[in-house]
C-alpha cells in the first residue's frame, strides 16, 4: 500500500512595492533650478535699484552681430591698460604678482578702479575721473564709486562692453555717432551706469552729444 506524502503549499509572497520618495527629494532640485533662473536677472536688477550713478567715457566701434541684432562694442578709457598704469595702486598690483603676466598682471586678475565725480554738471554729463586701482575692494568717499573689472590681456572688461540697439533707433544712433566723430566731439560719447557696493555695474543709458538713449 503506497503512502501519500503531504506537501506544504508554496506561499507566494506579495511583490514588494518601491518605497515612496520623500517629498523634499522631489521638490528640492526643482526649487534649486528655479532659484538659478530667478537669480540671473535678479543681480542686475538689484544693482540698478541700489547702485550709485556714474558716467564712463567711451569710444564705440561698429560691428554687426547677426545673432542678437545690431550692436555697438564700447571701449572705455578705463579699459585701456596704458591709462590704468598711470594711476596710484598699479605698482602695488604688480608687486603682489608672481605668475607669468601681461603688462605685469596675470590675465583673469580681478581689480577695482575708483572713479570720482566731477564738480561740474553739464549735458551730456561729464565722465567720472579714475583716481586709483586696487586688487581688493577699496574704501571710497561719497563722491566716488569702485567698479570691478577683469584683466583680459591688453585691456580690462567690466561687463559693459556691448550695447544692443533698438531696431527702431539704429539709424538715428548711427547718424548721431558719425556726426560726433565728424565734429571731433568724441568726448560727448559717454555711458551712464549704476555701480553697487560690490563693484558690479549695469548700463543705464548711452549719451551722444545732447541725445540720450536708454538701455
Amino acid at each position: 500500500m503506497t503512502s501519500k506524502v503531504k506537501t506544504t503549499p508554496e506561499v507566494v509572497k506579495p511583490q514588494q512595492l518601491p518605497r515612496k520618495l520623500p517629498f523634499w527629494r522631489l521638490w528640492l532640485p526643482l526649487l534649486f533650478q528655479a532659484g538659478i533662473i530667478v537669480a540671473a536677472p535678479a543681480q542686475p536688477f538689484y544693482t540698478q535699484l541700489t547702485g550709485k550713478t556714474a558716467i564712463l567715457q567711451t569710444v564705440p566701434v561698429d560691428p554687426y552681430d547677426p545673432l542678437r541684432g545690431y550692436s555697438q562694442i564700447l571701449s572705455y578709457d578705463i579699459s585701456q591698460i596704458n591709462n590704468l598704469q598711470q594711476l596710484p595702486g598699479w605698482q602695488e598690483l604688480i608687486q603682489h604678482t608672481s605668475e607669468p603676466a601681461v603688462n605685469g598682471i596675470p590675465t583673469g586678475t580681478n581689480l577695482y578702479v575708483t572713479l570720482e565725480a566731477p564738480t561740474s554738471n553739464t549735458t551730456p554729463p561729464p565722465a567720472w575721473k579714475p583716481v586709483r586701482v586696487s586688487r581688493d575692494r577699496p574704501q571710497i568717499a561719497t563722491n566716488q564709486v569702485a567698479i570691478k573689472g577683469k584683466l583680459t590681456g591688453n585691456s580690462v572688461t567690466y561687463g559693459l562692453e556691448t550695447y544692443y540697439m533698438p531696431e527702431a533707433q539704429r539709424d538715428e544712433i548711427n547718424q548721431s555717432i558719425v556726426q560726433a566723430q565728424r565734429d571731433q566731439q568724441q568726448r560727448s560719447l559717454v555711458v551712464e551706469v549704476k555701480v553697487d557696493t560690490q563693484g558690479r555695474a549695469v548700463p543705464i543709458s548711452f549719451w551722444v552729444n545732447q541725445r540720450n538713449y536708454r538701455f
